[in-house]
């Protein structure tokens, strides 16, 4: 679906290591940034392992210069740029109620979401107006949160890349710029070990669906390369629920 394309994925963790393997999978070649650099390693030697083309950068998404820097090389080298995902930790703090939480814990995932985002969206929609259109995916998407979880700021962040979302289609949708976002409910696949309470938290994902049953990395990747791919040309403001009947549109 994706042959001929180039995409950049920003963090090596569970989700977007999933979508660049997905990307690759479907013949794109993929640009992964990050800043763990054994993770990015590990991702990119899986997907060569795979007989996918990737490229590693070790990068801050939290820095102007240095994403945009990247954007231009990717663009250098690849004489494009497609499709742009980011799905790197927001640095949020869980397990607290509100009003137990400090405002710099609270605020944390908004202002790194904020931050990432417009900086990334930024960066890909400059070159992919010259080049007629594009691609621009955001994971999270709006929701309600967990009955029986505390998220922290982690909703509200999401809420606000939301707004960005809506926004960014607007004004770039005249210039062949496609943006959506993916809702999931909740990937327990992506929440590392040694969280506290993850097995609580799974069980409520998985107890909210509808399926009886969570949306895995796979699953993940494979709708993040349809939505990149021109099989979903028509597809722009809009999310796509993949939460199981976790989430009712």
């Amino acid at each position: 679906m994706l042959e001929g394309k180039t995409a950049v994925v920003y963090g090596a963790g569970t989700i977007s290591g999933a979508v660049a393997e997905a990307f690759a999978r479907e013949g794109a070649r993929v640009f992964v940034a990050s800043r763990g650099a054994e993770r990015l390693a590990a991702l990119a030697e899986r997907i060569r392992a795979a007989g996918g083309q990737v490229e590693a950068a070790q990068l801050d998404a939290l820095d102007e210069r240095a994403v945009d820097e990247h954007a231009d090389e990717v663009v250098r080298r690849a004489g494009s740029l497609e499709v742009s995902f980011n799905a790197i930790n927001h640095n949020d703090v869980q397990g607290k109620p509100m009003w137990e939480m400090s405002l710099e814990d609270f605020e944390a995932p908004v202002i790194t979401g904020l931050r990432t985002s417009f900086i990334t969206w930024r960066a890909a929609t400059r070159h992919m107006i010259k080049q007629g259109g594009g691609v621009i995916i955001s994971f999270g998407g709006e929701g309600p949160p967990l009955r029986d979880w505390y998220l922290g700021g982690l909703q509200a962040g999401l809420d606000v890349i939301e707004t960005m979302r809506r926004q960014l289609a607007t004004e770039a949708g005249k210039h062949g710029v496609r943006v959506a976002t993916m809702r999931t409910g909740g990937v327990p696949e992506g929440i590392p070990d040694d969280f506290p309470a993850k097995a609580k938290i799974e069980e409520s994902i998985v107890g909210q669906t509808l399926l009886g049953r969570a949306a895995t990395r796979e699953d993940v990747g494979n709708v993040a390369a349809f939505i990149a791919s021109d099989r979903a040309r028509t597809m722009t403001a809009a999310t796509v629920n993949v939460s199981c009947g976790a989430l009712i549109d």
